[in-house]
């Protein structure tokens, strides 16, 4: 994870051969700053792949896909909304979600996911049988986010708040009723029920993503996401806003 969270979100994958981003949401120099901080050159990515139309999620596309003459994989109702703030953009690839794409070696399926956004995706990313799971920017878990999320090896899975921290805190009430509302975002008890419905035993890591700054602490989200994890090898961490997570190998 390059960053996570309501200031900018960025998600660098590779099997070696192909690298991606799925979504640029900070600046492309913060973008590659934090790469280079990970000992990764961004003139090796592939492609940047985009969840949806907010800009903590493609800040950064636009300026990354003409100084990399990267294409942008995108769906059309999520690119005509972004269009002002991504550019010009020389290459744009149309996605359907519900319908698998290749990036050379890397398959993606991009699933329907409950957000406030035009057409918002979650992501599966498979290859040579192993699967990778993105589900942040979730209102609500539904059944088809979790059959998509089934049989992930790691899973990059929103906890977004304490539900008492929202509650209580600074936000006006409409703003509280958007983030626990149907297409905001989900809580740690969310997270963490639909992680025990997915969950077996080839899973080897979660990260959780997406923490409120204000409504929650990692410490909330790591306790109450694993409160019910038991005699399993999971590694859950949780990936931070202001600086780059430690590199995966699965």
């Amino acid at each position: 994870m390059l960053a996570s969270g309501s200031r900018g979100n960025s998600i660098y994958i590779s099997n070696g051969e192909t690298s991606v981003l799925v979504d640029a949401g900070l600046s492309g120099v913060e973008i590659e700053r934090r790469m280079k901080s990970r000992k990764l050159n961004p003139k090796n990515i592939d492609a940047i792949i985009v969840s949806h139309e907010h800009s903590d999620h493609i800040q950064g596309v636009g300026i990354l896909a003409r100084r990399y003459n990267l294409p942008v994989y995108i769906s059309s109702k999520t690119f005509k909304s972004a269009t002002a703030q991504l550019g010009n953009i020389k290459h744009i690839n149309n996605f359907t979600c519900g319908t698998e794409f290749a990036i050379n070696q890397l398959y993606i399926r991009p699933f329907s996911i409950s957000h406030d956004a035009s057409d918002p995706a979650g992501f599966t990313i498979g290859c040579n049988g192993r699967k990778i799971g993105i589900a942040t920017d979730l209102g609500i878990a539904t059944a088809m986010v979790r059959e998509h999320l089934k049989n992930c090896c790691c899973l990059v899975l929103e906890a977004n708040h304490d539900v008492l921290m929202l509650e209580d805190g600074p936000y006006p009430w409409p703003v509280k009723q958007r983030v626990k509302g149907r297409t905001g975002h989900l809580s740690n008890e969310s997270s963490r029920e639909l992680l025990m419905d997915i969950l077996h035993d080839r899973m080897s890591h979660v990260i959780l993503a997406h923490l409120s700054e204000t409504n929650n602490t990692p410490e909330k989200a790591l306790r109450v996401v694993t409160e019910h994890l038991t005699d399993t090898q999971l590694n859950v961490s949780v990936a931070a806003q202001s600086a780059p997570g430690p590199i995966i190998h699965l």
